[in-house]
């Protein structure tokens, strides 16, 4: 595991919570083993497209939408061309809930990613349950078994599973245990900076074939375009979106610019 620097607290209180779950792990895999398959988060993601995300607020940016009315939002990212919604569960720092997940994917007919912080095989379980079709597996925030138990969890339970990394060792660890969509995570996890050459350097570790998604720190439709002929198959975007006077005008713009990187660099 890497050294989490400021997620460090984050982190231990989401071991509290997936300690509260155990009790009722079982049922809650018996539920999501009986719900039908997510759509596949590569075939979904291949190809040139954003994931938009909703949350209120976060560490690195504070206050970002504080009167955001989820189902609003999440309809125009929709109808704005949005490839799948990813959704912030945590409350301490983030202001999300499972509520907000639930509420969203019953609003919407596209791919519902629940973006948290999991520590635990049980964690993917609950997500499914609530109507998740992905979530989010950090590897920085996960040793290599508990890894490997939380993708074997998202198979059992038909869920699609993003694996974040965010150093050279992260991508390795990834690779190793099977990943099939690797989202690469622009933010520095201990300074909680942004650079966008993060993506690039990481992704020229990844082999073809393995679709990759560019996190954090993408801002207007340039950076899109940028990391599209880059080489990533999807773009995540949150901060910049929840800031925007018309969110989904700004989507639309991004995912205009995705489309066309995304033609460009096929046609080479």
């Amino acid at each position: 595991m890497s050294d989490l620097g400021a997620l460090e607290p984050i982190v231990e209180r989401k071991r509290l919570e997936a300690a509260s779950l155990q009790c009722g792990r079982v049922a809650m895999f018996a539920h999501a083993a009986n719900l039908e398959h997510a759509p596949a988060i590569e075939r979904v993601l291949a190809g040139g497209t954003v994931i938009a995300e909703l949350k209120r607020r976060s560490p690195s940016g504070g206050e970002l939408r504080h009167d955001l009315d989820l189902v609003a939002v999440a309809t125009a990212y929709e109808a704005g061309g949005a490839a799948a919604i990813s959704v912030l569960t945590d409350g301490p720092d983030f202001g999300g809930s499972l509520e907000d997940l639930v509420a969203v994917r019953a609003a919407v007919e596209v791919p519902v990613l629940r973006k948290d912080f999991v520590v635990s095989a049980v964690q993917v379980a609950e997500a499914r349950v609530a109507g998740a079709d992905w979530v989010l597996l950090i590897v920085a925030v996960l040793d290599d078994a508990v890894l490997e138990e939380a993708m074997e969890a998202a198979r059992r339970c038909g869920a699609g599973a993003l694996v974040e990394v965010h150093t050279d060792a992260d991508v390795d660890r990834a690779l190793g245990a099977g990943a099939k969509c690797i989202g690469i995570n622009n933010r520095d996890l201990t300074t909680l900076s942004t650079d966008l050459g993060t993506f690039g350097r990481l992704r020229a570790r990844i082999p073809a074939g393995t679709v990759t998604v560019a996190e954090s720190g993408v801002r207007e439709p340039a950076d899109v375009s940028r990391l599209i002929g880059e080489g990533a198959d999807a773009v995540l975007v949150g901060e910049a979106l929840m800031r925007a006077h018309q969110p989904a005008a700004l989507l639309a713009q991004m995912v205009e610019a995705a489309e066309s990187a995304a033609a460009g660099r096929h046609s080479r």
